[in-house]
């Protein structure tokens, strides 16, 4: 009887340690998977903040946003002198004019309701006589098809044309193709690049579709177009560029063969 007791009371002992044992197994497992939970739950958060933090650079320190220009460029922190003329003058209409070039007439329309600033800007020089006897300095044959026009100090003279102005520059670009498409006949304002408010008196004339690329502002104002005549724009652009290479053949891009002098600009 006392062997039988033993033998319940040694099965007894080997069940509790069994028991114990099983439960410090369990409680171990318990305790790995809280540990792995914590890390995991550290590892996404850290996740998440590398991820805000790349996305935040993205679009404020990297390629996401355009470098700013060494020049101002701002529509926002830029305003014109009072020499500008104002937009007003443009009247919110159409305007028509009449633009000889050597012996031929261009017939072309304003638009003051897209380009206020430009047309304004346009009407009140063409009515000054300002383009009255410059020369088209520049002319541009492969890659983009314009003529460049509306520089006072363009005499003519190789070389000559390029810089000058009426004495004030203005902003800001208006009626920019969205598909940096400039239709043949396109009247639209030159400017320097990167700067949305460089523009002033000079402008080029579209005589065959051009995709002009934009830079870092956008691209090229466009307050009017060519109606008739644009022939003899594309003849003056038949004659090629006068200016020589290095290896002694014409330039694609330079001084006009023709001489394509603005006799007279009228508008109405």
């Amino acid at each position: 009887m006392a062997n039988s007791k033993n033998n319940l009371s040694k099965a007894a002992k080997d069940r509790l340690k069994n028991y114990e044992v099983k439960n410090a197994l369990v409680s171990d497992t318990k305790s790995v998977k809280k540990r792995d939970n914590s890390v995991a739950i550290v590892v996404s958060i850290a996740s998440i903040v590398v991820a805000v933090g790349l996305q935040f650079a993205y679009f404020n320190f990297g390629p996401g946003t355009p470098k700013p220009s060494a020049g101002p460029t701002s529509s926002a922190i830029q305003t014109n002198s009072p020499n500008v003329p104002k937009p007003a003058l443009a009247e919110n209409r159409l305007w028509s004019g009449d633009m000889k070039i050597d012996n031929s007439n261009l017939k072309f329309s304003l638009d003051g309701k897209l380009a206020p600033q430009a047309v304004a800007n346009f009407v009140t020089l063409a009515k000054k006589g300002f383009f009255n006897n410059t020369h088209c300095h520049r002319l541009v044959i492969s890659g983009i098809y314009v003529l460049q026009c509306g520089d006072p100090t363009a005499t003519g003279k190789v070389k000559s044309g390029g810089t000058g102005g009426p004495g004030y520059s203005w902003g800001p670009l208006e009626n920019v193709p969205l598909d940096d498409i400039y239709k043949t006949g396109s009247l639209a304002m030159a400017r320097t690049g990167n700067n949305a408010y460089s523009m002033g008196s000079q402008f080029f004339i579209v005589y065959e579709d051009s995709t002009i690329p934009r830079d870092n502002v956008g691209g090229y104002t466009v307050f009017g177009k060519v109606t008739s005549g644009i022939r003899s724009i594309v003849d003056i652009a038949a004659n090629g560029v006068k200016d020589l290479q290095a290896d002694g053949t014409h330039a694609t891009d330079g001084t006009p063969v023709s001489p394509a002098i603005i006799k007279s600009v009228v508008v109405k």
